[in-house]
């Protein structure tokens, strides 16, 4: 089928559109086709998000997202649900955007299981799959595919399509990503489903599509994005070490090998967080541990990134030691909560690392995020808000574990209301170091 004739058929309510989770991935995904005049039904368990959608609260941290969906509501465009097999009866065209992530560093595909064979109870002929989610290779092929014909009787390529297209986002500017800034990388089962695939998504993709022989080559391109990433940070990371061992500037060494058109060093930081770079690498060491296959390099940086946390508050406790302060006595207020600069996801993120470290010793923990106001995940000994002013007074130690631009505005008088001295571990280096001496202030990567 020709995209213009599928577009026709999307456009006129002929071919109805589920999204399957509607969080960061599916929320993008459902908005994304609702801006090209489809008809959705969003599909989610959490009936908390269901109904922050319909408030127009749901994703206001995602430019266009939250609005898109007020539109589609009033327009009767969008339309939501739990009911994951009503949703499959009703639609045609599935997307499969639930959360794969890690239980115990383990691969934990239930949510997908569970999305799938609701889809397969209302799966019809001629229906299009696909699946969405970052993911070992086979295992669309494999599972994916089993689960959908058992529970539906109908077979791939003959009955229905099956598609992989990995999410390609960035938060914070996940829609103009999948509408502008990267193609969209495709995979099916058969040639039908490719071509279906490739004809379907150029409707949303203005980059167009790339695609791949196979649905295990697309799921590797995946998880390999993510893995370039973490083995680039750790290398980051440990030249920073080895930079402030030998008295070297990181940060200008770096910004001079990067001229090169070759080097692209990452930057080096408290630790890598949310639900793809540190996670990723993980689907990559347990395939090969299925195969007898080990993964040094890739195990290596884990190892890296994952000793960050530790590292960094180590060397803050430096400068306690050098002032005479018992960190026993002391009131460290942690800057940022969120996993990256300003988002308002802390799922993984190293600044839980970094409580626990201080909370180990007997510190005092006050932690600030200008996004985050609340965390069940933080201990109930520890104090978050978004309030600057209350989190950094009577302060020991202020510790920066996460790049949020405003942190890069602060200044000495900032800190007007921390205990004297003045001491600040920079674990991002975003501060302005003429704001401050070099007495107060230890930078990642610098060592007078």
């Amino acid at each position: 089928m020709k995209k213009q004739s599928i577009f026709s058929d999307i456009k006129a309510g002929k071919k109805i559109i589920s999204v399957y989770g509607l969080g960061n991935v599916g929320g993008p995904i459902a908005a994304a086709w609702l801006r090209k005049g489809a008809k959705i039904i969003g599909v989610d368990i959490s009936q908390n998000l269901l109904d922050e959608i319909q408030k127009g609260k749901s994703h206001k941290v995602e430019p266009n997202i939250s609005d898109t969906f007020s539109k589609g509501l009033k327009l009767n465009k969008l339309s939501l649900t739990s009911d994951g097999i009503e949703a499959s009866k009703e639609s045609h065209i599935k997307f499969v955007a639930v959360p794969v992530g890690l239980n115990k560093n383990k691969i934990d595909l239930n949510s997908l299981l569970s999305a799938t064979k609701s889809i397969a109870k209302g799966l019809k002929k001629n229906d299009v799959v696909i699946i969405c989610p970052s993911l070992p290779p086979g295992t669309t092929a494999n599972l994916v595919k089993d689960v959908l014909e058992k529970n539906s009787k109908l077979k791939v390529e003959r009955d229905f399509y099956l598609i992989y297209s990995p999410e390609r986002i960035f938060e914070g500017r996940a829609l103009q990503d999948i509408e502008e800034n990267y193609p969209a990388i495709i995979s099916g089962y058969g040639k039908n489903s490719l071509d279906f695939a490739d004809s379907l998504l150029q409707i949303i993709s203005k980059k167009g599509t790339i695609r791949m022989s196979s649905m295990a080559n697309a799921e590797a391109e995946k998880l390999f994005e993510g893995v370039y990433r973490d083995v680039n940070i750790a290398l980051a990371n440990e030249l920073a070490d080895y930079c402030e061992k030998v008295g070297v500037n990181f940060w200008e060494a770096r910004k001079g090998a990067n001229s090169q058109p070759f080097c692209h060093l990452h930057y080096p930081g408290t630790g890598v967080g949310g639900l793809c770079i540190p996670v990723y690498p993980r689907f990559i060491l347990e395939s090969g541990n299925n195969i007898g296959k080990s993964l040094k390099i890739i195990q290596n940086s884990r190892k890296i990134n994952d000793a960050m946390p530790i590292k960094c508050v180590k060397d803050s406790l430096d400068l306690l030691k050098k002032s005479k302060i018992n960190p026993k006595n002391a009131k460290i207020t942690i800057l940022g909560l969120g996993f990256r600069g300003d988002v308002t996801d802390s799922r993984l993120s190293p600044t839980y690392d970094v409580v626990n470290e201080f909370l180990k010793i007997g510190s005092k923990v006050i932690i600030h995020d200008p996004f985050i106001s609340e965390d069940s995940k933080i201990p109930k000994n520890v104090i978050l808000t978004s309030n600057l002013s209350k989190a950094v007074k009577n302060s020991s130690l202020i510790f920066i574990s996460s790049d949020h631009k405003m942190y890069s505005k602060l200044t000495k008088s900032s800190f007007s209301k921390v205990k004297k001295p003045l001491l600040i571990f920079d674990g991002r280096n975003i501060l302005n170091k003429k704001s401050f001496s070099s007495e107060s202030l230890l930078t990642i990567g610098l060592r007078d």
